[in-house]
């Protein structure tokens, strides 16, 4: 793509003191922006070549610990360095931000130069060349659910994260006078993306108290990446600028419906969609069945990417819009997969299992991967399902949780032959570790059930 922002105009801007500091940002493991703030004037002289970075950035957890048995990083090899390499590009300002412009970084070796392979920025890469090499460019479009507190962070953390208030008292979806009131926080966020060269559709009230969608136009799979990665990071710092607290948790209440992150997918060459086909039921071509057939075959192995943690998998609840079963329908929200637009040049899959806190790069590339697999081995597309999908006993489930969708991805011949051993098995560490973290802790619920009547 094309940079909102030049790197002639950003030096420019620096001379003419406009912008002070720009954000050097790598993408890490669970899809948050980390990087440096550079004075601009030393970024335009030298940095904007490279920097460098911990290489325990891309072995880390939500804590930022040092987890052991990561083959790449480790105290053993004394947590070197990586190369921080800027894609100019992806230079743009950062409205929110006084005098503030921001860069996405590729993640190189510091000795070969070489992409770091367990990079998700890298990965998605890759798959994309493979995807080239077929003919074929992916256009991608990924829907953001959160939900707004009535207090901030710092707040929400000082009372130990209990008795959480969202930002209104009842289900909001599509509701312009609840969400009016919330305009303090979603105006900017629409603005603010969109002046930052992010191309934001619309923002609506989703189906839970204080629940919101963001929507952002179909783009190349890479751009829809960094998109939503930056448009992320945006509504947790506009949220806190007003006061308030902005969360992506997929479940943070049992009795809330939980957010999603949907991923709507279709492959193109020379501009034209190679999904319709005028003449074909459904108008889906040959390639979008094979495509999608591999894309729900290889669902349970490449789960884990769409849903990275613990509480990822609370979400997965019948009768909650959030799906169930690996199985595709017709406009249907009750299955795993849903095809959008049939009979029409729009056509496209919407992959419902992904949760808020998904990785878009490593989601992306994943299902990529997986089409990929599909039309390379001329898969066939199962018939769709109807009705009720929570109800069809012969549907494929979605793996129930996070210990589940760790063994079929450590077990996964077809994720192993797309990203490599190294790649699969650092990112089962990622998962063993999850669990591992999770399984140390008692939890009030425990603690409430058992202190008396055990």
């Amino acid at each position: 793509m094309a940079a909102q922002l030049t790197f002639d105009a950003l030096k420019d801007a620096v001379k003419a003191g406009e912008i002070d500091t720009v954000l050097a940002c790598l993408v890490d493991m669970q899809g948050r922006l980390m990087g440096k703030r550079f004075h601009a004037v030393n970024f335009v002289e030298t940095s904007f070549e490279e920097t460098h970075c911990c290489n325990y950035l891309l072995a880390t957890d939500l804590e930022m610990a040092t987890p052991p048995g990561y083959a790449s990083s480790s105290w053993q090899g004394g947590y070197g360095d990586y190369i921080m390499a800027p894609d100019l590009t992806t230079l743009r300002r950062v409205p929110w931000l006084e005098g503030t412009a921001m860069v996405l970084c590729d993640v190189l070796d510091h000795h070969s130069h070489d992409p770091v392979p367990h990079s998700p920025r890298a990965m998605l890469k890759q798959q994309i060349a493979r995807l080239q090499d077929l003919g074929f460019d992916a256009m991608m479009a990924t829907e953001l659910e959160f939900f707004l507190f009535e207090k901030s962070f710092d707040e929400i953390r000082k009372e130990g994260f209990r008795d959480l208030a969202p930002i209104s008292g009842y289900n909001e979806d599509y509701h312009i006078l609840q969400t009016t009131k919330e305009e303090s926080v979603m105006r900017p966020i629409r603005n603010h993306l969109f002046d930052a060269g992010i191309p934001v559709e619309n923002t609506k009230g989703e189906a839970e108290t204080g629940q919101e969608e963001l929507n952002i136009r179909y783009a190349a799979a890479l751009d829809c990446a960094d998109h939503h990665t930056i448009a992320k990071n945006a509504v947790k710092e506009i949220a806190w600028q007003q006061g308030h607290a902005a969360s992506f948790l997929p479940k943070w209440h049992r009795d809330k419906i939980g957010s999603s992150s949907h991923v709507h997918q279709s492959l193109w060459r020379d501009g034209t969609p190679v999904f319709y086909d005028a003449d074909a039921e459904l108008g889906m071509s040959e390639v979008m069945a094979q495509y999608m057939a591999g894309l729900i075959t290889y669902a349970p192995d490449y789960t884990f990417f769409l849903a990275p943690y613990v509480n990822s998998y609370k979400r997965f609840a019948k009768g909650t819009f959030a799906p169930t079963k690996t199985v595709w329908s017709v406009d249907n929200r009750t299955a795993g997969f849903r095809l959008c637009g049939d009979g029409t040049k729009g056509i496209r899959v919407e992959c419902r299992i992904g949760g808020s806190d998904l990785n878009p790069y490593l989601a992306q590339a994943a299902m990529l991967a997986a089409g990929i697999k599909g039309i390379e081995d001329k898969m066939t597309l199962a018939p769709p399902t109807s009705g009720d999908v929570y109800d069809d006993g012969s549907a494929a489930d979605i793996p129930q949780t996070l210990r589940a969708a760790t063994e079929t991805l450590r077990t996964s011949e077809f994720l192993r032959a797309a990203f490599g051993d190294r790649v699969v098995d650092h990112y089962v560490r990622a998962a063993e570790w999850e669990q591992e973290e999770f399984d140390r802790v008692v939890t009030d619920w425990e603690i409430a059930r058992g202190f008396e009547r055990a």
